[in-house]
């Protein structure tokens, strides 16, 4: 997919004039790359959010055109405020139409997975794979499919199938997701550390499990020593903090 946007030059930097041209609708941004130097220079806020939300965020490749010459890029380091959805900063990498690139796109998975209908949840430890392919192949993200998924399975690079003219740069080993029981206990746990109410399923939960290891006791031999009983960690997946940074060349 690609684009056209039109640029110009940057003559002032730092935090100062950057905070201007946000304010009169203009983004800040660095066009560099392939028989490029280094260019300090701003684009139309308006029209940055068109071709991402149009064409299919950073794999996008744009047409920059500045002082009448015209740049094949993609967009590298974009920085957004998520919270008032406007971009604070974007550098423009050049790139030659016959020469591969490495990126990292998004991995995104579909389906909804048998072990999450069964009672589990999803823990992340991947978000993007890191690519190499020619500008024009570059997906808008890698997409795989989890609904064969039952607690236990995990997903990993090695058992993705790349897009046609894309390879995988990231180790094939690399953990994408996995789908793992529930942390009742350990989440029990914290609130009462917390000081907060627990909620009465889970309260239910932890004491039949303690009568369970109550009666367990009762049945094993005098004098013999039982093992601990191994906890189930959880890990909670977190989301992007919105970035307020200029991001300034």
């Amino acid at each position: 997919m690609e684009a056209t946007l039109q640029a110009e030059p940057r003559s002032e930097t730092g935090k100062g004039p950057a905070h201007r041209l946000r304010a009169s609708g203009r983004v800040p941004a660095v066009l560099y790359g392939a028989g490029v130097e280094a260019t300090p220079i701003h684009v139309s806020a308006l029209d940055l959010l068109h071709v991402f939300h149009a064409m299919g965020q950073a794999s996008v490749l744009v047409d920059l055109k500045l002082n009448g010459n015209e740049y094949l890029t993609i967009a590298r380091e974009i920085q957004r405020d998520l919270i008032h959805n406007r971009f604070i900063h974007i550098d423009f990498m050049a790139v030659n139409r016959d020469e591969k690139i490495t990126v990292s796109v998004e991995l995104h998975e579909v389906g909804d997975s048998e072990g999450v209908h069964a009672g589990g949840v999803i823990e992340h430890h991947l978000r993007e794979v890191e690519i190499e392919c020619l500008p024009a192949n570059v997906p808008p993200r890698v997409e795989f499919d989890i609904s064969k998924l039952r607690i236990g399975d995990s997903v990993r690079i090695g058992d993705l199938v790349p897009p046609e003219g894309v390879e995988f740069l990231t180790d094939p080993d690399t953990m994408i997701l996995a789908v793992v029981e529930p942390a009742v206990m350990d989440t029990e746990l914290d609130l009462a550390v917390a000081g907060e109410e627990v909620p009465e399923e889970a309260a239910e939960a932890a004491e039949e499990a303690e009568g369970e290891e109550a009666a367990e006791g009762e049945e094993a031999p005098e004098g013999e020593g039982g093992e601990g009983a191994e906890g189930t960690a959880g890990t909670e997946g977190g989301g992007e903090a919105p970035t307020e940074g200029d991001g300034e060349s």
